[in-house]
């Protein structure tokens, strides 16, 4: 399997931001880590491995970053309003940064579907419902939609537009809205093991359908616990069943 690493300053970070890269064609998945992990986290887990005949036969190319969650809603010594605004600046390095590297590193733009486990879940599913004009689809697993989960009791207007449960929720008629309606990779897992919370998905997806937004709601059987066993079989059975 090909696979590169790079990394640049990043302005908005104001910190080093590596990417691993996996492949050479196919459209662009896009993993955002768990919690506090980095950008190797997928393979030190033998996620990437669990998808690597996608990869190999050049159905997808797979980019993936580092988290910021250290430094926001996981940081117990941050105030939590740094934490909102460190946040908002994890969503523009992604849309500034990271998508125009995805378009020049794939010489075209290529769809790209955000994907993530846990709390990669709900950055995912934010990145793509704030920005579905860069952002094609997503594969959200064992997610919890409501940024409220993590705050603390925190809560700004920056939570709440980090937050898709509320700020879908209120989504009014327009442009928006409409274009999530016409998408095709909205897609939500979960599992009913030990540590999952599938009411958050079943939750989220009762939202999704009261806002006539088109996704698939795939909830997993009770031995499947929130980890990597779980998601090394959900992703290859959504990438070979989807895609």
């Amino acid at each position: 399997m090909h696979k590169e690493i790079h990394q640049w300053w990043s302005p908005r970070l104001h910190k080093e931001m590596p990417i691993a890269v996996y492949g050479h064609y196919g459209f662009a998945l896009l993993l955002i880590p768990t919690a506090a992990a980095d950008f190797l986290e997928y393979e030190r887990f033998y996620l990437i491995h669990a998808i690597r005949d996608y990869i190999n036969a050049g159905k997808v190319k797979v980019f993936s970053v580092n988290s910021i969650n250290s430094e926001s809603w996981l940081n117990k010594n941050m105030h939590p309003r740094d934490k909102s605004i460190r946040h908002t600046l994890f969503n523009e390095y992604i849309y500034q940064e990271v998508v125009p590297f995805i378009y020049n590193h794939c010489h075209g733009q290529v769809p790209i579907i955000t994907c993530g486990a846990s709390f990669g879940a709900l950055h995912s599913a934010n990145l793509f419902f704030k920005r579905p004009d860069l952002i094609t689809g997503i594969i959200a697993m064992s997610g919890v939609y409501d940024l409220g989960q993590y705050t603390d009791g925190y809560w700004d207007d920056d939570c709440y537009f980090n937050s898709p449960e509320a700020y879908i929720y209120n989504m009014p008629e327009g442009d928006l809205l409409n274009s999530l309606r016409n998408r095709s990779h909205i897609h939500i897992l979960t599992g009913q093991g030990a540590y999952e919370a599938p009411e958050a998905s079943r939750r989220f997806s009762r939202i999704l359908h009261s806002k006539k937004i088109q996704h698939d709601l795939d909830i997993w059987g009770y031995d499947m616990p929130h980890d990597w066993e779980t998601w090394r079989a959900m992703l290859p059975y959504v990438l070979g069943a989807k895609f």
